[in-house]
């Protein structure tokens, strides 16, 4: 059953749809990588665009929540909390849309060996979005459950950080990728890990409103 009601049941709709149009941001830029891995350049730039219009959704929404927050909802002292939440949430889609930036404006050529490396990260940062979006949707329902969630959000963030610096050391380490496209690259990987570590940001946000409702 939801804790709140009224305006305050609004806000966490509009932070559901908002959680949506982060994480598409992350998948956009998933099937942007792809893509450019695979080759083909041309597309990846089409790609990079409904990347940047998901990532405009999703600010756009960010700033409905927080006309509503300081139209009346939830108390003064627990407003300000709401809204660094959908700020934090909001900076994961920013993440990927530099990730998105760095890798089309520049165009590195592609580490063959380290295809699959790249894609694992990427996963593993939506999937720390993913924990963390569930921890957020459980505020108004289950303060335990979003405690949880947020945990496990750590967590993922701690394993995406391991496949982040074993990638980084093979981008270094590599005799075949040029020093421009090692410093692109590093960009890049760099930027996609700030996905998985933004949303840890988050969750620490959650942990904190969370234990302020328990008392």
């Amino acid at each position: 059953m939801p804790i709140f009601g009224g305006k305050e049941d609004n806000v966490f709709k509009a932070i559901d749809e908002h959680l949506e149009a982060v994480g598409l941001t992350i998948k956009k830029l998933y099937e942007l990588m792809e893509t450019y891995l695979a080759g083909d350049i041309e597309k990846a730039e089409v790609l990079m665009k409904e990347v940047e219009n998901q990532e405009r959704v999703a600010d756009e929404l960010r700033r409905e929540i927080e006309a509503m927050l300081y139209q009346g909802a939830f108390l003064p002292v627990n407003r300000g909390d709401y809204a660094k939440l959908s700020e934090l949430i909001d900076s994961v889609a920013d993440a990927a849309e530099s990730a998105a930036h760095a890798l089309i404006l520049a165009k590195p050529k592609t580490p063959p060996d380290l295809k699959k490396e790249i894609l694992d990260l990427l996963n593993a940062s939506l999937e720390t979005y993913k924990l963390v979006e569930k921890s957020v949707k459980m505020l108004n329902t289950n303060v335990d459950g979003a405690i949880e969630y947020a945990k496990k959000t750590e967590l993922a963030e701690e394993d995406a950080d391991k496949i982040e610096y074993t990638l980084l050391r093979k981008v270094f380490e590599s005799e075949s990728i040029t020093t421009f496209a090692k410093f692109i690259w590093n960009q890049v990987v760099t930027k996609i890990g700030d996905i998985a570590d933004r949303a840890e940001d988050a969750s620490d946000q959650v942990l904190l409103i969370a234990l302020k409702r328990r008392g």
